[in-house]
């Protein structure tokens, strides 16, 4: 078993850095040191909590420029595009400070004559934020930020393939905070193997989990953490798709969807894979699609011109292109040529965005989840065939609706089995809403108040005056 991590860059196979692994007795101090910051900062006011971590993210905001190369040179997506994940993270976590107040209030029913009763949200203690490489900033503070809000303490486990990125927080937030009263210990990066990980989920030092990762990924934290009794919250899979009704803008639906599709090489939880039009619409939507698609520059990501970068690894991008193999051996058909995008070759972590139409539920691309720039696109004939195609997944993380007729939409989102419903707009995170999914998409809640109510638990007041 290895003793450290190696990062190399999907750029170009490059090793970009190497950290040793915590062994178990170095983990077992991290928790404790955790443990003991939490008893102290539980007691801390949320508004002195909210100053403490403004000024983390101020700092952590005040490094954009190096966060954002490290995270190109890391996983591979262009350097015009990663300053925004930065972004993301200061609106995510400005939000979730500014709610907590009022998130975390005591819960008072309707007053009974001499009774004083009320809920009140405990920390749950320790949690540990386990963050994936595809989006690794933006998914870790979905946690951690209103983990710490909410009283807790934070271990932050980053992806093999982003360590940087759990460093630069913890850099920022604790950097910041413990000249200003921040209590040493509160909020940790900690660096280890699969092993590793479930044996701090195994810990009775460990109160929470937060995962976001595969569904492979989620049972086996589900296994460690099987009879504890712990929160669990888990982020896993998506498939998810779209529909373009008769009525729909179809300039705005192509644009959006291609985009959503091909967005971060198609390395999007969220990110759309399977795409219904109505017949009306088909021909041409398929049509502007391909070519808006054209127009991509597959290159290196580190260059100006370049709009789609490598995936994480050369094996996922082999991976991608099975998945492509697979639904043009069963019939369907590759509408853009490889050989446009000169990197695109067997080996490479290069993959050039691909559209596949004539297919089916039978087909990987339409049935499971394909984290590479690849989408299927279906006629339908209307919104009952859509809604049935729309549900036929065994995940549910989001749906949209491309239409003018919001009523339609709603209605149609009342039907679809997913956590969230866009209408003409896709592959998007609102804080001020639950982020949250059915099916293998997981379970648990982050982000909004909502969020709260997962990293905190109720503590039940009833005081009888006498």
């Amino acid at each position: 078993m290895s003793k450290e991590l190696v990062t190399l860059s999907p750029i170009d196979g490059s090793e970009l850095l190497r950290r040793p692994y915590v062994d178990a007795a170095d983990a077992q101090a991290m928790l404790a040191r955790a443990r003991s910051a939490q008893a102290a900062w539980r007691s801390t006011p949320v508004a002195e909590r909210a100053r403490l971590l403004s000024r983390g993210v101020d700092a952590f905001v005040a490094m954009k420029a190096q966060i954002a190369e490290e995270l190109t040179r890391q996983m591979g997506r262009p350097l015009r595009f990663t300053p925004g994940e930065v972004g993301g993270f200061e609106a995510r976590a400005r939000h979730m400070i500014s709610i907590a107040e009022s998130a975390l209030r005591d819960v008072r029913p309707e007053p009974i004559a001499g009774f004083t009763r009320f809920i009140r949200r405990e920390p749950l203690g320790v949690v540990l934020v386990v963050a994936p490489w595809n989006y690794p900033l933006l998914t870790a503070v979905n946690a951690v930020v209103p983990a710490l809000m909410a009283g807790n303490a934070v271990i932050l486990k980053p992806s093999a393939q982003t360590p940087l990125t759990g460093e630069r927080i913890v850099e920022a937030l604790a950097g910041a905070g413990l000249r200003d009263g921040l209590p040493e210990g509160l909020l940790q990066c900690v660096h280890t193997d699969h092993a590793g990980t479930q044996a701090l989920i195994a810990s009775p030092q460990t109160d929470g989990v937060c995962f976001t990762g595969s569904v492979a990924g989620g049972v086996a934290v589900e296994q460690a953490a099987a009879g504890r009794f712990i929160h669990v919250g888990l982020e896993l899979g998506g498939n998810d798709p779209a529909y373009v009704r008769a009525d729909a803008n179809l300039d705005a639906a192509v644009e959006t969807l291609v985009d959503g599709a091909f967005f971060n090489s198609g390395q999007s939880c969220c990110g759309i894979q399977r795409i219904y039009v109505h017949r009306a619409l088909y021909a041409e939507f398929v049509r502007k699609a391909v070519a808006l698609t054209r127009q991509y520059v597959l290159g290196n990501p580190l260059d100006a011109a370049t709009t789609i970068g490598p995936v994480v690894r050369a094996s996922a991008a082999d991976a991608v292109r099975a998945v492509i193999a697979d639904a043009v051996a069963k019939g369907a058909r590759a509408l853009i040529d490889r050989r446009d995008f000169a990197l695109d070759r067997e080996g490479s972590a290069y993959v050039a965005p691909q559209i596949v139409v004539d297919v089916n539920h039978g087909m990987k691309v339409m049935s499971d989840e394909c984290f590479g720039p690849v989408v299927g696109i279906m006629a339908v004939g209307g919104d009952d065939e859509a809604i049935a195609l729309m549900n036929d997944s065994p995940y549910g993380l989001t749906a949209c609706v491309f239409t003018q007729d919001e009523a339609a939409a709603l209605a149609i989102g009342d039907r679809l089995q997913t956590g969230t419903v866009f209408m003409n707009r896709c592959d998007y995170l609102d804080p001020a809403l639950a982020w949250t999914g059915v099916k293998n998409t997981g379970r648990g809640a982050t982000l909004s108040s909502v969020g709260y109510e997962h990293l905190t638990r109720p503590k039940s007041f009833h005081l009888k005056t006498l």
